[in-house]
C-alpha cells in the first residue's frame, strides 16, 4: 500500500482548516466555564459564544438571533422537518435527492417526494406538480447542492413555486455541501430555515447550525435547559462554535480563488478520465450543464463495474474516494440520488464520487488519472469486479 494519501472525499469530510483548528485552541484555552452562568468568566464565554453567532450569521447575511447552533446538518435538518411537523402538523414535501437527514423524517411521517431531472435538479414543474396534489403542506426541504453529484438547485425559481402553491408552506434548506462554493446567504434569503455544518468546510466535526427566521417555533428535539432560546437544550460548545465561525469566514473569504482553483482541477480531472476511458466512463450530471454543477465534486460512473471492487483497488493505491451507494446484506444497493435522476442499475452500480476541498493540489488529480483508469481497465477486464 501507498503511505502517501491521495485524499479525494472532501465532500464527506474535509480537513480541519489552520484558522479554525488555531481558534478553537484558544478558546479552548481561555474558555472553560458554561456560558450560561453568571461569574466573570462565564460572562467571558458567552462573549466569545455571542461574537462566533454574530460571526456566522453575518457571512450569511442574517440576524444572530436566527441562528440555532447544533451538532452538525443532520441535526439541524432533523430539528427543521420535524420541529416544524410537530409544531405545526401536516405534511413534509422535499426531492428525492435530499440526504438522508432530510429525507428519512420526511419518508417517516408520509411525505412526499419530488422526483430529480436527469441534470440531477430539482424542476420547478415537478416540484410544482407534487404541490397541487397535496394539501396541508408545512414544511418543503430542498437541498441546495446534492452532496453526491454536486448539482446545484435552483432555489430562487424553486422558492417562488413553493410560495405559490403552497403558500402556507415554510421553505427549509439543506446547504451543508454548498457553502464552500456558493454565497448561500443570497441564494437563500427568502428560505425560513437553513442547515450547515462545519466539517465540510474545514471546521470541527460536531459543529454546525441552522437558521430559523423570526416568528418561527419549533418542538426541540432535545429538551433540558432552555439553551439557544429554547430550541436547543444542553451546554454550548463554545470552542466548537469559535472554531465553527473561523472556518466559516475563511471559507466566505477565499470562496472565489477556491472556486476558479478546483473547478480547473475537477475539470483536469474529468477530462483526463473522458479521454483515457471514453465510453468506459459517464460524467453524470457534468453531461448536461457544468455551470448547475459546483465545482469541487466530480461524480462520474462506470458502467458495468462494481463500484465496491473499484474504491478496494484505489484505496490499496492511496486513493481515497467514496461510492455513492451502500452496502446491505452483501449486495450493491445504488444511489437513491442516481434512482431518482433515472440512471439505470446496471450503471449507477459503477458510481464513483471524486470530491476536492481546500487542501487539493494538481498532484491529486495527477495520482488519480495515473491509478483510476487502468483500475477501470483491470475490472472490466474481470466481469465488472
Amino acid at each position: 500500500m501507498h503511505s502517501a494519501e491521495v485524499y479525494l472525499d472532501h465532500a464527506a469530510s474535509t480537513p480541519v482548516r489552520a484558522e479554525a483548528r488555531d481558534a478553537w485552541l484558544a478558546a479552548s484555552n481561555a474558555h472553560h466555564a458554561n456560558p450560561t452562568g453568571a461569574h466573570y468568566s462565564a460572562r467571558a464565554a458567552r462573549r466569545a459564544l455571542d461574537d462566533a453567532r454574530d460571526s456566522v450569521a453575518g457571512a450569511l447575511a442574517r440576524p444572530p438571533a436566527e441562528l440555532v447552533f447544533t451538532s452538525g446538518g443532520s441535526e439541524a435538518d432533523n430539528l427543521a422537518v420535524r420541529g416544524v411537523l410537530r409544531t405545526r402538523g401536516g405534511i413534509a414535501v422535499c426531492s428525492a435527492g435530499e440526504h438522508h437527514a432530510v429525507l428519512e423524517p420526511v419518508e417517516q411521517t408520509g411525505g412526499l417526494m419530488v422526483r430529480l431531472g436527469p441534470d440531477g435538479r430539482v424542476g420547478p414543474d415537478e416540484l410544482a406538480e407534487v404541490l397541487a396534489s397535496a394539501s396541508d403542506v408545512s414544511i418543503v426541504s430542498l437541498i441546495a447542492v446534492n452532496n453526491e453529484t454536486g448539482a446545484i438547485n435552483d432555489l430562487a425559481a424553486l422558492g417562488e413555486v413553493v410560495r405559490t402553491h403552497a403558500p402556507g408552506a415554510l421553505l427549509h434548506t439543506d446547504a451543508v455541501q454548498a457553502m464552500n462554493w456558493l454565497d448561500v446567504g443570497a441564494a437563500t434569503a427568502d428560505f425560513d430555515l437553513v442547515s450547515i455544518t462545519g466539517h465540510k468546510l474545514g471546521g470541527p466535526v460536531g459543529t454546525g447550525c441552522l437558521f430559523v427566521k423570526a416568528g418561527i417555533d419549533l418542538d426541540p428535539l432535545i429538551l433540558g435547559g432552555g439553551q439557544e432560546r429554547g430550541r436547543r437544550a444542553g451546554t454550548p460548545d463554545v470552542a466548537g462554535a469559535v472554531a465553527f465561525a473561523a472556518a466559516v469566514g475563511a471559507v466566505t473569504a477565499g470562496r472565489t480563488e477556491m472556486v476558479s482553483r478546483l473547478g480547473e482541477l475537477r475539470d483536469r480531472l474529468v477530462d483526463g478520465l473522458t479521454e483515457s476511458l471514453g465510453d468506459r466512463v459517464l460524467a453524470t450530471v457534468l453531461q448536461h450543464d457544468p455551470s448547475h454543477v459546483v465545482a469541487g465534486i466530480a461524480h462520474v460512473c462506470f458502467p458495468g463495474i462494481e463500484a465496491e471492487a473499484l474504491l478496494y483497488l484505489l484505496d490499496e493505491q492511496g486513493i481515497r474516494a467514496s461510492a455513492a451507494s451502500s452496502c446491505s446484506s452483501g449486495a450493491q444497493d445504488p444511489s437513491h440520488v442516481l434512482a431518482a435522476m433515472g440512471v439505470p442499475r446496471q450503471v449507477a452500480q459503477g458510481s464513483l464520487r471524486l470530491s476536492l476541498g481546500h487542501t487539493s493540489t494538481s498532484h491529486d488529480v495527477d495520482a488519480a488519472l495515473r491509478v483510476i483508469p487502468p483500475a477501470v481497465v483491470r475490472l472490466a477486464g474481470h466481469g465488472g469486479g
